[in-house]
This record gives structure tokens, C-alpha cells and sequence, in this order.
């Protein structure tokens, strides 16, 4: 069975400082990861996927996430928050 952790519910940051977001995945392959943000009363929006290849990913938005096989994890970063990240974050994995 695969499954996704995201450990924090909630994290407050200050506007300009670093955004992290972790996830960790339980798979026993190299899953397909994504990042998905919803604003408040809007659906959710696709930020940035791992496929295969370059394992650090770049997304809309400055966001980058990078995939690491040995600790089973896909966290989210952006170097500089803004207040209009102030939103739902979800990490999502799918099966090759």
C-alpha cells in the first residue's frame, strides 16, 4: 500500500522568510509525487509533479520541491514567502 504524511497541520511563517512544507511518502517503488495549493473558495491547483529524472523540481510561484528516494520524502520550499501563499498545501503520489 502506498500512502503520504504531511506531519504539520498548520505552519506560520513570516512574509519574506523561508516556506517549507514536508511531506514523506510510504512506497516500495519510485512514485510519481505532486504538489497541489488551494486558495481559499477555489479548487485546487497543480504547483509542481515528479516524474523521474532531475529529482529537484521547480514549480509556479518560485515553489520547488525536491524528491528523496532515501528518505522518502517531497518537501515543499520557497526561499521568500508572500502573503498570498497563505493557503492549503497537499502532497499527493501516484503509481508507475
Amino acid at each position: 500500500a502506498q500512502s503520504v504524511t504531511q506531519p504539520e497541520d498548520q505552519i506560520t511563517v513570516s512574509e519574506g522568510d523561508p516556506l517549507e512544507v514536508k511531506c514523506t511518502y510510504s512506497y516500495g517503488a519510485t512514485p510519481y509525487l505532486f504538489w497541489y495549493i488551494q486558495y481559499p473558495n477555489q479548487g485546487l491547483q497543480l504547483l509542481l509533479k515528479y516524474m523521474s529524472g532531475n529529482p529537484l523540481v521547480k514549480g509556479i510561484n518560485g515553489f520547488e520541491a525536491e524528491f528523496n528516494k532515501t528518505q522518502s520524502s517531497f518537501h515543499l520550499k520557497k526561499l521568500s514567502a508572500q502573503g498570498s501563499d497563505s493557503a492549503e498545501y497537499f502532497c499527493a503520489l501516484d503509481t508507475q
